[in-house]
């Protein structure tokens, strides 16, 4: 089966960024992966911060936040 192909245009930056998450695959495989739809049910995860204390919640998002720029802001 022939598959029809686009051309896009993109700057180099995001490109850059793109490249970050191909780890062998394609461009086509990877613009699926991050656009794919994804149904969330938050009623599946109601509660499950109720023990966690807020302090550490902060910092754990300060270091997610503090990684995702490291890792993407170049």
């Amino acid at each position: 089966m022939l598959m029809a192909t686009k051309t896009i245009t993109v700057k180099e930056e995001a490109y850059e960024r793109l490249k970050k998450f191909k780890d062998g695959k394609s461009f086509s495989e990877v613009i699926m992966d991050i656009t794919e739809d994804k149904e969330v049910d938050l009623s599946d995860s109601a509660g499950l911060w109720s023990d966690v204390d807020r302090k550490e919640i902060e910092e754990k998002r300060k270091e997610f936040r503090e990684d995702f720029e490291e890792r993407f802001s170049e």
